[in-house]
Order: structure tokens, then C-alpha cells, then sequence
């Protein structure tokens, strides 16, 4: 049987910051369609599939000729929802979390997540990093923080400036930004989404710290562009502004 690599898409209606954001139509497309349009173009990837529990998204997606299935409105998280997507699924081996709300992903990126759960025995999970180099993005705990070894795995996520400076930055270090997409072995996602919730989990409230606190290994890539995501009307306004000017 063949490993295939699918980029699962979860999407909820429900937002506390914009609620319907899949739905929002930028240049008469939801912003859920370019995003699967964008993740469609991935030679690396085998299929798309938008991971839902809402019937409005899904028969959007449909009628855009998108692959797509309901899942459980009872998941706590993105992971727990692709999780269900993948197990009825076992042909898929690789499994990419791209998030239904970044439509300015770059298609490098995701072939970066791809490349670095295929193509490391050791690792678990991939994602990415971004330099951070504005003083405030370091200390804004909304942006999380990460640092990693020098063979490129994840040693911890904080909401908080790590490293912490006790000592002068002679340019001997660098901060790092994590950006919000996952690749997985098929195990991995089982075993991480099986797993209680970890007490550095709960205290950052950092679902990836779960998957660090028990062993398992986070491949990281370090990329230089920053994908900006719609969490609000203004980005959404912004994001249509640009689509429909560009045109």
C-alpha cells in the first residue's frame, strides 16, 4: 500500500474573534478555498482534505470541488480533529495540520513540513520558525517563542523570551517565532492526541509541549518569511484589500 501525504485543513465556524472566517469571501472565493487551493499546489502532497464539523463549511467546500469530511463538534483542538480524519484513512502515513485561517502560506513552507516528517527517521513532528528581531514580537506572548538543538529538534515553546538574557547578547544567539503548522507520522498524531494533557501544556497552553514532555521529537525548520493569518476583521479587510487589488 502506498504512504500517502495528505495536508488535512481543520475548520471551524466558530470563532471568538471572527466568527464564519472560513466563509468570509475575499475576490469572491471563502477564505477556506484559498487555502486548500494554495495547499493543493503541493507536489509533495497526495490530497487535501478539509477536516469540519460545521454542514455550512462542508457544503461550501464541495461545491468548490473540495474533498471533504465532518468530523466531532466535541474536539478541543485542530490535532484531535485531523486525528479523526486520519484514522479513517489508512493509506495516509504523513499527515500535514495546515490551518484554514493562512491563506498567505508559502507552498515552500509547506513542502518544508513535508520534507522534515518523510525524510527524518528521527522525528515525530515537523514545523517551522521564523527570526524574530523586533524587540517586541521577543516579548509579546501571543507570538511563541522557540528554541531548538543543533541538530534542529524542538528542545521547549514559551510564551515568554527564551532564551532569557541574564547575560549581554554579543550576537551569540537568536530568538525564534513559531509558526503554526504541523507535520506528523501517522503514530505520532495517535499517540499525541491519546495523551493526557502535560503540566507544561497546561501552563503555556502549548499543545505541542504534550509531545515534547513525553519524548517525542519535533523537527524544526527555520524559514524567513512570516505567513500572517486572519484572526480578525481588520486582517481579513487587509487580506481582501490585497486580492482584489492584485488582480
Amino acid at each position: 500500500m502506498k504512504k500517502e501525504t495528505a495536508i488535512i485543513i481543520p475548520a471551524r465556524y466558530g470563532s471568538s474573534r471572527l466568527e464564519g472566517k472560513p466563509l468570509l469571501k475575499a475576490d469572491n472565493k471563502p477564505i477556506i478555498q484559498w487555502v486548500w487551493e494554495k495547499a493543493g499546489k503541493c507536489p509533495l502532497a497526495d490530497r487535501v482534505i478539509v477536516a469540519t464539523d460545521d454542514e455550512r463549511i462542508y457544503n461550501a467546500c464541495r461545491d468548490f470541488g473540495a474533498e471533504a469530511e465532518m468530523t466531532s463538534a466535541e474536539h478541543k483542538s485542530g490535532s484531535d480533529r485531523i486525528a479523526e480524519v486520519a484514522r479513517r484513512h489508512p493509506e495516509i502515513s504523513y499527515i500535514i495540520n495546515l490551518q484554514g485561517d493562512e491563506p498567505l502560506i508559502e507552498q515552500s513552507n509547506i513542502e518544508l513540513v513535508i520534507k522534515g516528517v518523510k525524510e527524518d527517521e528521527n522525528a515525530d513532528v515537523s514545523t517551522l520558525v521564523r527570526e524574530i528581531k523586533d524587540e517586541a514580537e521577543v516579548n509579546n506572548p501571543n507570538l511563541v517563542k522557540c528554541v531548538f538543538d543543533i541538530n534542529h529538534y524542538a528542545m521547549y515553546f514559551s510564551r515568554s523570551k527564551i532564551p532569557y538574557e541574564r547575560n549581554l547578547n554579543n550576537g551569540e544567539w537568536k530568538f525564534y517565532g513559531h509558526l503554526g503548522i504541523y507535520g506528523y507520522k501517522r503514530e505520532a498524531l495517535f499517540k499525541m492526541t491519546k495523551l493526557p494533557q502535560s503540566s507544561y501544556e497546561k501552563a503555556e497552553s502549548l499543545e505541542q509541549l504534550r509531545a515534547l514532555q513525553n519524548g517525542m521529537k519535533i523537527k524544526v525548520a527555520v524559514v524567513d518569511n512570516i505567513p500572517v493569518g486572519i484572526d480578525t476583521i481588520e486582517d481579513f479587510e487587509k487580506f481582501k484589500t490585497m486580492v482584489e487589488t492584485n488582480k
